[in-house]
């Protein structure tokens, strides 16, 4: 097997510079990911023992915001598994790439549709950021609850 001069693979390389830009990318948002769930853990291992070592006035409250917090560890814990699968896929797109001019293979649709998959899999990761941001500010509207409706009670 002749390999390809490397007049033939520096295009090749041109071409998987995007890709590997998208990597580093989305290996951001996954660490900005996995920090916020690791949060999400820690105000449930918080509030869990609260619950169950003292009194607590407003039991059903804290019940709710543990609620809140598990459905966040979910959407978090899918965030990251779409975000992951773009990295996935991202990779074997390059690898796609290179092979493809290696062996001078026409995979132009398994480059689309690997291509489109890894976009696909960020969107929707990043839609399920979005809808934990929106999650946590309804948390926050809980811890707040009685500092947000007091003026209306001071009012009536």
């Amino acid at each position: 097997m002749l390999l390809p001069p490397l007049t033939e693979l520096i295009p090749v390389l041109q071409i998987a510079i995007g890709p590997v830009i998208l990597i580093s990318g989305v290996g951001l948002l996954l660490l900005s990911m996995t920090n916020r769930l690791s949060h999400v853990i820690d105000r449930v291992r918080t509030l869990h023992h609260e619950l169950c070592q003292t009194e607590i006035v407003d039991e059903a409250r804290v019940q709710g915001q543990l609620r809140i917090l598990w459905q966040r560890a979910d959407i978090i814990r899918q965030a990251i598994i779409f975000a992951s699968v773009s990295l996935l896929l991202t990779a074997c797109l390059i690898i796609a790439l290179f092979v493809a001019a290696l062996f001078r293979l026409d995979a132009g649709a398994l480059i689309i549709f690997l291509f489109v998959g890894c976009l696909v899999a960020l969107v929707v990761s990043l839609l399920l950021f979005i809808w934990d941001t929106n999650q946590q500010l309804a948390a926050l509207r809980l811890d707040l609850e009685d500092v947000i409706l007091s003026p209306a009670k001071s009012d009536s």
